[in-house]
């Protein structure tokens, strides 16, 4: 795992986000679902999507929300970022449900979040709900997904 400096090496425009073991990463913009999905033979067809008005969004109880972080984030060849809830969060019955992000991956991240409590739960846009920390990760290649995003 990699610590603050070599973070701020690898991330210098995160440097406000960077802590001692990993980069907090900020809501950005939250949605319910509003369709059906499948992944069948790798062939994916995601929900449909509503986006939730911001600044301070209304988390139901019992309920799940896709939301995005920002900034983008672009993993250096050769590290993984893996991403962990905040633990007020944990504290407060929300949970985050994560990915891994493989080496040269680069766009806007995607995570789900869970009420898992019996109350309404507010937060604003631009709260830290989770850490990215980065691991090296030797004898790989590089992300060619469809989720990859242009830099350019």
């Amino acid at each position: 795992m990699l610590g603050e400096n070599e973070l701020l090496k690898l991330f210098p425009d995160f440097k406000e986000l960077i802590q001692p073991s990993g980069i907090d990463l900020r809501l950005e913009d939250v949605f319910i679902q509003k369709s059906a999905g499948s992944l069948i033979d790798n062939e994916k067809n995601l929900p449909e999507l509503k986006r939730l008005e911001p600044p301070i969004y209304t988390l139901k109880p019992k309920t799940a929300y896709s939301v995005t972080v920002g900034p983008k984030v672009k993993i250096p060849k050769g590290c993984a970022m893996l991403y962990l809830p905040r633990s007020t969060l944990n504290r407060s019955f929300i949970s985050v449900h994560t990915a891994v992000g493989d080496p040269g991956f680069y766009g806007t991240l995607q995570f789900m979040i869970y009420n898992y409590g019996e109350f309404d739960y507010q937060i604003k846009k631009g709260e830290r709900i989770v850490q990215g920390v980065v691991f090296d990760v030797t004898g790989s290649g590089e992300y060619n997904g469809s989720y990859q995003e242009s830099d350019k």
